[in-house]
């Protein structure tokens, strides 16, 4: 059960997450090239690559554009925090420590303030390496040069584009029923889709 004290700490995590979401990327990046890393924790860090930098659903609504980015923020965090577990310590976490210093807390404030909303974000990341994008495989983007490289100019495009920063969140980012209204929506047209 989320408190008040709860909701505000994971309101201010997650405006933190958002702005930092195009650097939080490189971190997936270097985890998906890094060739001392097992290949299925390769796979896991392109797929993450690959959720965030697919193009969203156009949302209508200036404060749900913001919130519709949440999901992928904390989405990568959780991956990073598997990425720790599988590979243990390793110099991806030494080389971005302000990433992973407090990550399990963070995540464990993310399960307290969204509930079984962080359950249907976990679920998604066994399926990450099954995803497609622009026709390719997640596997691919890890074996081939070219596609890779493509999946980094994607990844620069989705930088420039990013819409969030210090300023724009302010003020359309201030209590966690903003976030946990527009999840509640996307996984609900998950399901009716997948029905």
């Amino acid at each position: 059960m989320s408190t008040p004290n709860a909701d505000s700490r994971f309101v201010s995590l997650v405006r933190s997450w958002l702005v930092s979401l195009p650097h939080d990327l490189k971190v997936a990046y270097e985890a998906m090239d890094d060739e001392n890393l097992p290949r299925d924790a390769r796979e896991m860090a392109a797929g993450a690559v690959v959720f965030v930098v697919s193009p969203h659903e156009v949302v209508k609504d200036r404060n749900e554009a913001v919130a519709s980015y949440v999901d992928d923020a904390i989405l990568l965090r959780i991956v990073l925090g598997r990425l720790v577990k599988v590979v243990g310590e390793s110099t991806i976490r030494e080389r971005f420590p302000e990433v992973f210093e407090n990550l399990d807390q963070d995540l464990d404030l993310c399960r307290t303030a969204i509930g079984d909303l962080m359950g249907w974000l976990e679920s998604k990341v066994d399926a990450l390496s099954k995803q497609s994008h622009k026709g390719r495989k997640v596997p691919t983007f890890v074996d081939n040069d070219e596609a890779r490289e493509e999946l980094f100019e994607d990844g620069l495009a989705f930088r420039t584009d990013y819409p969030i920063d210090e300023e724009t969140i302010v003020d359309r980012l201030k209590k966690a029923s903003t976030v946990t209204d527009v999840m509640k929506r996307r996984r609900a047209e998950e399901a009716r889709n997948s029905a």
